[in-house]
């Protein structure tokens, strides 16, 4: 019988921002598929909640309440992984934020900094953390999450995109760094209608930059999800996949 490709028993995903929207829909996807999971996010209590859901799945599950842009906690993060399950498999970078402001010039220096430590400064870090050890380990993968707006920017969320941006580039290097054993991908995603969906969601003008017309249900990032994670993307490195409905440029 042949063994379904997107098998995941007995790997360990690491993923960040993982209580809520596509984080948590990651996590429970995973599980669903045979993997253990720890679920990395600001709150403690959201993140055993999804424990908890992940455990009714039969598989293992941490919970870590983390604050993904201070580097001493990605230490503390990554050391939990590791002496939990004694190995990292998958590290999905998804936590995010994305404030948006009147003007870029009105963007204050301290929320300019918050935009760039979690969209960034904690990929970067947790990336290096667990990408290093996985290079002297077995290998693996880390799918970083990106967004629509690293690639058709607006001056609502400018810091937002450059920090996005800055993922893009980060990953290629990562990928380079930690070849072969490790492979390092970017999804790109688009609109998609999760528990944390901006206003947006309810705007029917936001659709006709979409050609599908739609925006996306959460379930629909899970096969992106597994095909970089698992060995069907082997020979896939330093690529980013847009999951946008083949959005368009407007201004």
């Amino acid at each position: 019988m042949e063994r379904d490709a997107f098998d995941f028993s007995g790997k360990v995903l690491l993923v960040t921002g993982g209580s809520r929207g596509l984080g948590r829909e990651m996590a429970l996807g995973f599980a669903r598929r045979g993997a253990d999971v720890v679920i990395a996010s600001r709150k403690q209590d959201a993140c055993e909640e999804v424990a908890v859901e992940v455990r009714k799945l039969g598989v293992r599950a941490l919970a870590v309440g983390v604050h993904v842009g201070k580097w001493d906690e990605l230490e503390r993060l990554a050391d939990a992984a590791y002496a939990e399950f004694g190995k990292v498999d998958i590290l999905i970078n998804n936590a995010g934020m994305s404030p948006l402001a009147p003007s870029m010039v009105e963007v204050s220096e301290t929320l300019f900094d918050k935009i760039v430590d979690v969209n960034f400064k904690g990929v970067y870090r947790l990336a290096t953390l667990i990408g290093s050890r996985m290079a002297a380990g077995e290998g693996g993968s880390i799918i970083n999450v990106s967004s629509l707006g690293s690639l058709m920017p607006s001056p609502y969320f400018g810091a937002y995109a450059g920090a996005k941006a800055a993922v893009n580039a980060l990953s290629i290097a990562l990928a380079r760094e930690y070849a072969p054993k490790v492979r390092v991908n970017v999804i790109c995603p688009g609109g998609f209608l999760t528990d944390v969906a901006g206003d947006w969601a309810d705007d029917p003008q936001a659709l006709n930059s979409v050609p599908l017309g739609r925006f996306a249900q959460p379930e629909e990032m899970l096969t992106t999800a597994f095909y970089l994670a698992s060995a069907g993307s082997s020979f896939t490195t330093g690529a980013l996949i847009r999951v946008d409905g083949g959005a368009l440029y407007t201004r």
